[in-house]
C-alpha cells in the first residue's frame, strides 16, 4: 500500500492538478462533441486571430467557395481568441435565426456599436423598441402608393443622367469609356438625395457638377474593413470606458492612419447629415406653402420625419423621435446610396448593385439585346412615352435580371439551430440539430446561400435571368427559406444583404421588404432608361477588373485600390 508520505507533497499537489486537468478535459471533449465543436470546420489560422482574417478580406471568395465545397452548409470555424463561431447557409437554420427565434439570435453587440459609431442611433445602431419606434415612423416612406408617387421623380433625376450621358457621346468619338461606378453613386445619391431627404447634390450634368460626398466616402467601407478585427474584438471592449469626449481624445491620440481616416469621414457625414436637418426645420417653420415649393415636396423620408418629431411632442415619450435619431436616419440614408446598408450583396449599395447589373450586362450581350428589345417594345406601347409605374415594375425581363442580381449574429442565450441538411459529426454521428451556447458566433453566408445546388440545381453558380421566368426548383419552393414570399425573400437576400454575411436585423423584415421595394424601383428605373437608350460594351481593362469581397462588393482595376468600373458606352441603334 502507498501511503502519501512516500510522496513528497508538491508531488501529490501535481498528481491532484493533473488528474482535474484530465477531467475537465475529459468533460469538456464530452461537452464539445455533443455541440457545435463536433460540426466538421476547418483548423484555427492562429489561437490569436482564429479563422478571421481568412474570412475578412477583399479577396477571400475562394476561401468561401473552400468552406462550401468540403464542409456544407453548416460549419465550425474559430474566431479570435479561441472563441467559438458557426458559418452557415443551412435554409432551416437561416429560418430559426431570422424569423422563429430571432430574441435568441440576434445582432452581435459589435455590430450595433460599429453601426452608432459610423451613423449615430438610427435603424442601424439601435435595437429593440427604439428600432421598432423608428422603423414606425418609416414605413409609411416605403408605401406602395408613397412609391408610386416618388415614380415620376426617379424618372427625371434619371433622365438628366441620360442627358449627361449623350452629351458626352456627341461632344467625342461614337464610342466612349466611362467609369460607371462613378456616375451610378451620383444618381443613387441624387436619387436618395430628392427622395429620401429632399435635398438636391447633383445636377447630373458633367464630371465638375459632382458633389464631393461620393468622392470623400467611398473609402469608408474598404477602410473599415482593415479595422475589422479591432472593431469586432477590441472596440467592443472599450466602448463604455469614459465619455464620448475621452474616446475621441484616445483616438486622436492614437498614431492611427486607418482609425484617422474613418473618423474624418465619419464626422463629414454628421455635418452634411445636420446640415439637410437644419435646413429642414426652417423649411418646416416657413409653413405648408414653403415644404410644398423645396425639393421633394415634403414627401421625402426627412421631411417626414422632421414633421413627425414636430407632431409627435404631443404624443407620449416612448414614441417620439430626438433630433439625434433624425440626423443619424439622415446620415445612414444618404451613406447608403454611396455605401449601402444591408444587401446579398443586404447585402452591395445600389450604386453597386446598378453597376453591377451594368456590368454583367456587358458580358452578356444576348441578355442586354433581349433586355433593350423589352424595354422598346413597353415603351412603344405606351405611345413613346416613359414606361408607366405599372408596367415597369411588370416588365417580366427586367424584373428576372434584377431578381438575379441582387450583421453577424451572435447567440444572446442558450438555443438550437434545426437543420435543412443533417451534418455529419466529427464522432460519426448524424446531427439534425446544432445546439449553441450563449455568446457563439453566427455567420450567415448568403454568397454559398444562393450558389447552393441542393436548392438551385446545377446552375446555381451561372447568372441566368431566365431562372425566374419558369416555376424555381422544388427544392427552392419547398425549403424553409425565410418570408412569407420564398421568391422575393431570396431576391433580398441575393440583393439586399451583405455578399459575405448577413445582417439582417431582428425586427427589420418589414423595413427590409420596404427599403428592398424602394430599391428595386429605383434599380429598375435607371436600368430601363439607360439600356434602351445606350449599349454597353466591355472596357479594355474589363480582364483586369476585380469585385472585392469587402463588407460591401466593389469594383477595382488591376493594383489600383480606387473603386471604379470603366464600360465603353455608345448610342444603341
Amino acid at each position: 500500500m502507498i501511503k502519501t508520505t512516500d510522496y513528497p507533497a508538491w508531488q501529490i499537489g501535481l498528481l491532484v492538478a493533473a488528474l482535474i486537468f484530465l477531467r475537465t478535459a475529459y468533460r469538456g471533449r464530452w461537452r464539445r462533441l455533443s455541440s457545435i465543436e463536433n460540426v466538421p470546420g476547418p483548423k484555427p489560422a492562429s489561437w490569436f486571430g482564429g479563422n478571421f482574417l481568412q474570412m475578412f478580406n477583399p479577396t477571400a471568395w475562394s476561401y468561401h467557395e473552400f468552406l462550401a465545397k468540403e464542409y456544407g452548409s453548416m460549419i465550425h470555424l474559430h474566431g479570435p481568441f479561441g472563441s467559438q463561431a458557426l458559418y452557415t447557409f443551412d435554409a432551416r437554420a437561416m429560418h430559426t435565426i431570422f424569423v422563429k427565434d430571432q430574441e435568441t439570435f440576434d445582432e452581435a453587440d459589435h455590430f450595433i456599436q460599429a453601426n452608432q459609431l459610423l451613423f449615430g442611433p438610427g435603424l442601424l445602431g439601435t435595437r429593440g423598441n427604439d428600432h421598432r419606434r423608428q422603423r414606425k415612423m418609416l414605413n409609411p416612406v416605403f408605401s406602395a402608393a408613397h412609391l408610386r408617387g416618388m415614380y415620376p421623380l426617379f424618372l427625371e433625376v434619371t433622365h438628366r443622367l441620360e442627358g449627361a450621358i449623350v452629351t458626352k457621346l456627341e461632344s467625342g468619338p461614337e464610342i466612349q469609356e466611362i467609369d460607371v461606378l462613378s456616375w451610378m453613386a451620383r444618381t443613387a445619391l441624387e436619387l436618395i438625395g430628392q427622395a429620401g431627404l429632399g435635398y438636391s447634390f447633383d445636377p447630373l450634368v458633367g464630371e465638375e457638377s459632382a458633389h464631393p460626398y461620393p468622392r470623400i466616402i467611398k473609402q469608408l467601407v474598404p477602410t473599415f474593413l482593415r479595422l475589422k478585427f479591432w472593431t469586432t474584438t477590441i472596440f467592443p471592449r472599450m466602448a463604455g470606458i469614459g465619455t464620448p469626449k475621452f474616446r475621441r481624445f484616445i483616438v486622436n491620440l492614437l498614431p492611427w492612419k486607418d482609425l484617422h481616416h474613418v473618423r474624418d469621414m465619419v464626422d463629414y457625414m454628421h455635418e452634411v447629415a445636420s446640415e439637410i436637418y437644419k435646413e429642414k426645420k426652417k423649411v418646416f417653420e416657413g409653413g405648408d406653402e414653403a415644404i410644398t415649393q423645396q425639393t421633394g415636396r415634403g414627401k421625402d423620408l426627412i421631411s417626414i420625419l422632421t414633421y413627425k418629431v414636430k407632431e409627435n411632442m404631443k404624443a407620449v415619450d416612448e414614441d417620439r423621435l430626438a433630433d439625434s435619431e433624425v440626423i443619424a436616419m439622415d446620415t445612414t440614408s444618404v451613406s447608403d446610396c454611396v455605401l449601402n446598408m444591408k444587401d446579398v450583396q443586404l447585402i452591395d449599395p445600389q450604386k453597386t448593385a446598378i453597376a453591377r447589373t451594368l456590368h454583367l450586362l456587358v458580358n452578356h450581350p444576348d441578355v442586354q439585346g433581349k433586355l433593350r428589345s423589352e424595354l422598346t417594345q413597353a415603351r412603344e406601347q405606351n405611345g413613346g412615352q416613359d414606361i408607366s409605374y405599372q408596367d415597369l415594375v411588370n416588365l417580366p425581363y427586367l424584373d428576372a435580371i434584377c431578381r438575379e442580381t441582387l450583421p453577424p449574429r451572435r447567440a444572446k442565450k442558450d438555443g438550437v439551430l434545426p437543420l435543412h441538411k443533417p451534418v455529419l459529426g466529427l464522432d460519426g454521428t448524424q446531427m439534425h440539430e446544432i445546439a449553441v451556447p450563449k455568446g457563439t458566433s453566427i455567420l450567415v453566408s448568403i454568397f454559398n446561400a444562393n450558389r447552393n445546388t441542393d436548392l438551385w440545381g446545377k446552375d446555381a453558380n451561372e447568372w441566368k435571368p431566365e431562372r425566374w421566368l419558369s416555376s424555381l426548383p422544388s427544392a427552392v419552393t419547398d425549403a424553409p427559406i425565410p418570408g412569407d414570399d420564398v421568391h422575393w425573400w431570396w431576391a433580398i437576400l441575393h440583393v439586399r444583404v451583405n455578399i459575405l454575411y448577413s445582417e439582417i436585423r431582428s425586427s427589420a423584415k418589414g423595413a427590409l421588404l420596404s427599403g428592398f421595394k424602394f430599391s428595386q424601383l429605383e434599380m429598375k428605373t435607371v436600368i430601363s432608361i439607360l439600356v434602351e437608350k445606350f449599349e454597353f460594351l466591355p472596357s479594355v481593362q474589363d480582364a483586369k477588373t476585380f469585385w472585392q469581397m469587402n463588407s460591401i462588393t466593389v469594383p477595382v482595376v488591376g493594383e489600383d485600390e480606387n473603386p471604379q468600373l470603366p464600360i465603353r458606352i455608345r448610342l444603341a441603334k
